[in-house]
C-alpha cells in the first residue's frame, strides 16, 4: 500500500507541477506561449488530467477554468493521498496513536 501511495503522490506532484509550469507562462508569455515549446510540453504532461475534468464540468466553463479546477482537485487528491501515507507510516513505526 505504501508503494502505491508513494507512486500516487509522484504522478499527483508532477501533474501539479506542470500545471502551475502551464499557469505561470499563461501570464508571463501572453499571446506568444502557444508557439513556446515549454509551454507545450507541458500541455502535453497536463493534458491527461485535464481532460477527464473537461468531459465532467458543463461547456459553460472555459479552458482557462478547467485548468484551474483541475489544479484544485488535484491539490486536494494530493492532500489526501500525504495525509493518508503520514498516517501508513506512523502505523507501520508502531505508533498507537495515529489516527486520533
Amino acid at each position: 500500500m505504501l508503494t502505491f501511495l508513494n507512486t500516487a503522490q509522484v504522478v499527483l506532484y508532477v501533474a501539479l507541477l506542470s500545471l502551475m509550469g502551464q499557469g505561470i507562462l499563461y501570464v508571463l508569455a501572453g499571446e506568444k506561449r502557444e508557439s513556446n515549446l515549454f509551454y507545450t510540453l507541458l500541455r502535453v504532461v497536463g493534458k491527461p488530467f485535464t481532460k477527464p475534468v473537461r468531459w465532467v464540468v458543463p461547456k459553460v466553463f472555459s479552458d482557462q477554468q478547467v485548468g484551474v479546477l483541475t489544479f484544485v482537485l488535484l491539490l486536494i487528491v494530493s492532500f489526501i493521498v500525504f495525509v493518508e501515507r503520514g498516517f501508513l507510516l506512523c502505523e507501520q513505526l508502531g505508533h498507537t496513536g495515529c489516527r486520533g
